[in-house]
């Protein structure tokens, strides 16, 4: 469990776009925020972490026990990263949100979700709680979302309290500490949380892994991450496995290949070369228990229930960028876990689009989610051909 921090900082308002899961640890200073207008909407319509509380215990007061909510720990200053559990299956989905906090139509995404598992009692969802354990953690990086920005909020001095072993060891790549027109990471740094996840799940920081870079792996020193990792090895020793790990992000604006269709949501289930294969021979100790090819039937599920939608932006569903190798990601490390693991990246940031678009992503997240939950439960999604995922129309970046 990780310790909750004495002090309480005001968090900054500061808006930026941030990017996908490639984006690197500075960001240029004139991008734009993502529309051809060059336009700032306002988050007020998203969820803060006070409105996230109270939808959450309202969630658990009125499901007759069908979930079950804890803290799982706390962020670097000090707000709560809460656990719902939805279900007592055997088959195990863990689903997070916001490890970017700009990026936060997963966040209320995954509350609707919670809130029909919970409380609708018709014989699909009364089936859905039989087959599975559902475990979603939303709004997983409170600091970042308060202050609607990618990174955390955390010093590198805070860290070598923390490890007294990193004194002399140079600050982690992934440390933010620049300033450009959105925000000024220089007086208020913070780490970018998607890269401190280690495959050994078990790992403790060693000065020589310092600084690292984006092919390595992380190094669980932010609390966000340790509360993360904290709760999927739990889930570990609970059930045996965790089967289905899906992260919801944010990506830049782009178009589906071939067209002039601007994409909706990508996805993908390739986040670090496959272990059995020369290019992941580095991985060789998780080759027993990595996924590939489930985590395709997953994507393609996910795809499937976006495409059955009809003709509509909601078909506008691409394949993120592949042939990664990001260990230091949630989503890489956990695949190499043994977890059937599942990309979503929506379109722009929570900043650059008005309430109407927003709608319009919640829900194509929403229903690329349940089409993994459903066909996990009724195990349709063993039946898929893996190679279908690679007909997943690329992006166009």
């Amino acid at each position: 469990m990780v310790k909750k921090r004495k002090s309480f900082v005001l968090f900054c308002s500061s808006v930026l776009v941030g990017a996908s899961l490639l984006l690197p640890s500075a960001v240029s200073a004139n991008m734009s925020p993502g529309t051809p207008e060059e336009q700032n909407y306002s988050v007020s319509g998203f969820v803060d972490h006070d409105e996230l509380t109270q939808k959450l215990q309202q969630i658990e007061k009125n499901s007759q026990g069908n979930l079950e909510l804890d803290v799982a720990g706390y962020s670097n200053q000090g707000l709560e990263i809460y656990k719902a559990k939805v279900g007592h299956g055997d088959k195990v989905v863990m689903i997070q949100s916001e490890i970017h906090g700009n990026e936060k139509t997963g966040t209320v995404a995954l509350v609707n979700m919670l809130q029909q598992l919970a409380k609708n009692n018709s014989p699909k969802y009364k089936e859905l709680r039989e087959e599975l354990t559902i475990i979603a953690m939303p709004m997983m990086n409170p600091d970042a979302s308060e202050a609607n920005r990618r990174g955390n909020e955390m010093t590198w001095s805070e860290v070598v309290e923390d490890f007294p072993q990193l004194e002399e060891a140079s600050p982690s790549w992934n440390y933010y500490t620049y300033v450009n027109d959105y925000w000024d990471y220089k007086s208020n740094p913070g780490f970018d949380v998607n890269r401190d996840f280690n495959p050994d799940l078990d790992y403790e920081p060693q000065p020589e892994d310092f600084p690292g870079n984006s092919a390595s792996p992380g190094w669980f020193i932010t609390p966000e991450a340790q509360t993360v990792r904290d709760v999927y090895k739990e889930t570990q020793d609970e059930y045996g496995n965790v089967d289905v790990f899906v992260d919801l992000h944010h990506q830049g604006q782009y178009v589906v290949e071939g067209t002039d269709d601007e994409v909706t949501l990508s996805l993908s289930g390739e986040f670090v070369p496959d272990p059995n294969t020369e290019e992941g021979a580095k991985y060789s100790e998780y080759a027993d228990v990595y996924n590939g090819d489930f985590a395709k039937q997953l994507n393609v599920a996910a795809y499937d229930a976006l495409q059955d939608v009809g003709n509509s932006t909601f078909n506008h569903i691409s394949l993120y960028p592949q042939g990664l190798d990001l260990p230091g990601t949630a989503l890489g490390a956990f695949a190499l876990n043994g977890s059937g693991s599942v990309l979503f990246e929506v379109t722009g940031q929570t900043q650059s689009f008005g309430q109407k678009k927003k709608g319009q992503l919640v829900k194509a997240v929403e229903t690329g989610l349940f089409g993994i939950v459903e066909s996990v439960a009724d195990e349709s999604v063993y039946d898929i051909d893996p190679s279908v995922y690679d007909e997943i129309p690329a992006t166009e970046r």
